[in-house]
């Protein structure tokens, strides 16, 4: 019995240590930005030694990657869950948007942290990242799926999934920027956009005496 616990602690102790540099490096990013970041600063943020940090992570980009990762596997599961369980065109398009658009109006310190690896040498176009990259081929894969099922009419997945995704990161940048944030207005924008285009957009305003 006392090894196998002893074993629990350690095990427990590692992970509450490797927790604490990955929020740490979270706040840190999202204030000072990937460029802006040392291991010192990270480190600096919580109550570890330098020598226990690299028991974990050899740089902050391996911080940062774990960082990814985690944010990106969750956003990714709950998307595709969104769009899986559309009965349209319609809905398939307002689920992702709905959901994409109120992850981060409610986690706003991981649209700082994302935002933050825009200037990142080699990672500095919003559609290269690998979580990113990730995210969009498991919509296309969503796309063909819906429309072997008859959710979606006939189309070019790969493009539909590029499109989606554009439009996603422009809007998202201007409702973070807006005080308050309006998660429900950016879906209702983006789907309008998506589906109809921007005739669609113009009626939608007419439809709510806005013009």
């Amino acid at each position: 019995m006392p090894p196998f616990s002893s074993h629990n602690t350690r095990a427990s102790k590692r992970h509450h240590n490797r927790q604490a540099i990955l929020h740490a490096a979270r706040a840190v990013f999202a204030e000072r930005g990937f460029g802006g970041t040392t291991v010192r600063d990270i480190i600096r943020r919580t109550d570890l030694a330098t020598g226990t940090f690299y028991n974990y992570f050899d740089s902050k980009d391996e911080v940062f990657a774990a960082l990814n990762e985690t944010i990106g596997g969750g956003l990714r599961e709950k998307l595709s869950h969104a769009r899986t369980s559309a009965l349209d065109f319609q809905s398939f398009v307002e689920n992702n948007y709905r959901v994409y658009f109120g992850y981060f109006a409610t986690h706003r310190e991981n649209y700082f942290l994302m935002r933050s690896n825009r200037g990142r040498e080699g990672g500095n176009q919003v559609m290269q990242g690998p979580q990113v990259q990730a995210g969009v081929a498991e919509m296309s894969a969503d796309i063909r799926q819906a429309i072997a099922a008859g959710v979606l009419p006939a189309m070019d997945a790969d493009y539909l999934a590029a499109s989606l995704a554009g439009i996603a990161f422009g809007v998202l940048d201007i409702m973070m920027e807006r005080d308050p944030i309006d998660p429900e207005a950016a879906t209702l924008f983006a789907t309008h956009l998506a589906i109809y285009g921007i005739g669609g957009l113009s009626q939608m305003r007419k439809d709510k005496g806005e013009d």
